[in-house]
């Protein structure tokens, strides 16, 4: 079983930061592929950032240059730097982990674990 936390969100203006958290406990996750989601109101969820355990990376076109996802393996978190936010960044944001450890999709049914979700939003 894997646990994940989300926190960090809250509201900001238009061209402020932001640094999602995701601390995961349970079972580690060191082969996993982790990927933060997020998801507006009456929109689909999407794939924000996902980190493959080798550090491969891969951003949403949306949020690349802006964004950036990393992991601290000793602290068990996973993170998002969210830079140069904008309003259409408003969106529930989610962690979730894939054990397969493949990363080759922004599918959210490739993921097993999920985060109960932090909201950001951004405002004009």
């Amino acid at each position: 079983q894997v646990h994940l936390v989300e926190s960090g969100g809250g509201s900001v203006q238009a061209g402020g930061s932001l640094r999602l958290s995701c601390a995961a406990s349970g079972y580690t996750y060191s082969r996993y592929c982790m990927g933060w989601f997020r998801q507006a109101p009456g929109k689909e969820r999407e794939g924000v950032a996902r980190v493959r355990s080798d550090g491969r990376t891969s951003y949403a076109d949306s949020v690349k240059g802006r964004f950036t996802i990393s992991q601290d393996n000793a602290k068990n978190t996973l993170y998002l730097q969210m830079n140069s936010l904008k309003p259409e960044d408003t969106a529930m944001y989610y962690c979730a982990a894939d054990p397969s450890g493949d990363c080759y999709s922004w599918w959210p049914g490739r993921y097993s674990y999920w985060g109960q979700g932090t909201q950001v939003t951004v405002s004009s």
